[in-house]
């Protein structure tokens, strides 16, 4: 029923929300003024308030290669029910044979478009594709449950899709999923299994350093959570009576972290738009325009999640099994792997990642790589100036280290 008022919630909203965005146009003729500014900055904090956030785009359409712009077309390369994974082809870059990068986006409540500067940072020297996952509540029911297992399967047929030399560059929630895939192709010896892993701030091992993120993770139980956070998508929705994890709720999780910082840059665009500082009050819209976009999860893939990564741990702990078959990070002897983590970090704590080095017991030193970053947080890691200048050209040494070549096959 929660996801009913919900529902009703934005309905009743939307003529305060029209009101303001109105009054806020006929204010423009009197932008020069001060109440003019006042009323308009008024107006502009409750439209944003009431708002329904939809999926932005990736709005890339060109690249910088060697100085000059190169368009950029957003192939679909393979549609799912529950995932698109999407080529950001460079029209007129053919023959660079620059490395073949699959950027990992998290199943964590926020759209793929999260990644919009990880992709733009890549683009210029790497074929970049990227895992767009479907909001649970437009998948019909009739397409399927999708757990755990799933989105690790999903994981080795892409890679398998795109064929041997592919690198992987996995973001906060699917390093778990990443290494198991790439730890079963590994024991299979499949040609396909990726040439290097970049695991960045994700949750291999929460024992250490346990964040609020963890803590409120283990001090549930499972039960508690299926019975409290897990709603029926409403009729009137593709997926209607599919089972999920509302976005909604994930946003009040999300903004609890850190509630007085979210307060205060409203208040902020408040300022700016009073003081006619358009430039900040931008960079506010566009950062709260994906951050307020958020998408349903699968019940069955969070309750997955939850017990398996968080409570029981059971990559770090050995106990991880797939479809019946243990997963042994051990089998990994030639897959290259970088850990990234940020020192700031209030979602995955310091250590968490940087674990799957002792997971991949048999991997030679020469292959292995972590990069801890001062002063950044976790959304620091993948986006942001810090990520640009600082960390990504870590990460294009350590993939053109380990033997670019590999990388030379076009995306089917």
């Amino acid at each position: 029923m929660l996801y009913h008022f919900h529902e009703l919630g934005q309905a009743a909203t939307a003529p305060m929300r029209l009101f303001a965005e109105a009054v806020r146009t006929a204010c423009l003729p009197l932008a020069h003024t001060g109440l003019g500014r006042v009323i308009a900055a008024s107006a502009e904090v409750v439209e944003r308030g009431t708002r329904h956030y939809d999926k932005p785009v990736f709005d890339l359409p060109e690249t910088r290669i060697d100085g000059r712009a190169v368009p950029v077309a957003e192939v679909k390369l393979a549609v799912t029910p529950f995932c698109t994974l999407v080529h950001f082809r460079r029209d007129g870059a053919e023959g660079r044979h620059d490395p073949k990068v699959l950027v990992v986006a998290p199943l964590s409540g926020h759209h793929a478009t999260l990644l919009r500067d990880t992709v733009a940072t890549l683009l210029p020297e790497h074929e970049v594709l990227i895992t767009d996952w479907t909001d649970a509540a437009l998948v019909p029911q009739a397409a399927g449950p999708f757990g755990l297992d799933d989105y690790i399967a999903t994981i080795a047929d892409v890679l398998r899709l795109l064929g041997p030399g592919t690198h992987v560059l996995a973001v906060c929630q699917p390093t778990v999923p990443v290494l198991a895939a790439a730890s079963l192709m590994a024991a299979d010896r499949d040609p396909c299994r990726p040439a290097a892993m970049i695991l960045m701030g994700g949750p291999i091992d929460t024992r250490r350093n346990p964040t609020k993120v963890d803590e409120l993770a283990t001090g549930h139980s499972l039960d508690w959570f299926r019975n409290t956070v897990l709603h029926r998508v409403p009729a009137g929705r593709p997926g209607a009576g599919r089972l999920v994890y509302p976005g909604f709720l994930q946003l009040r999780g999300f903004m609890s972290l850190n509630p007085g910082r979210h307060a205060g840059a409203q208040w902020e665009l408040f300022e700016n738009r009073l003081k006619g500082d358009q430039r900040a009050a931008e960079r506010h819209r566009e950062f709260y325009d994906e951050y307020l976009s958020v998408m349903d999860l699968p019940a069955e893939f969070y309750l997955d999640t939850i017990q398996a990564v968080f409570q029981e741990r059971r990559l770090a702990t050995g106990t991880l099994r797939w479809r019946g078959r243990a997963v042994d990070p051990g089998a990994i002897t030639d897959i290259a792997l970088m850990t990234v983590e940020g020192e700031n970090d209030d979602i995955t704590g310091i250590g968490q990642t940087e674990a799957a080095h002792l997971l991949c017991a048999n991997l030679p030193s020469h292959l292995r790589r972590h990069h801890l970053q001062p002063k950044v947080g976790h959304y620091g890691l993948f986006s942001g100036r810090r990520w640009r200048e600082e960390i990504y050209p870590h990460v294009r040494e350590f993939i053109r280290g380990q033997g670019a070549v590999l990388g030379n096959q076009e995306p089917g």
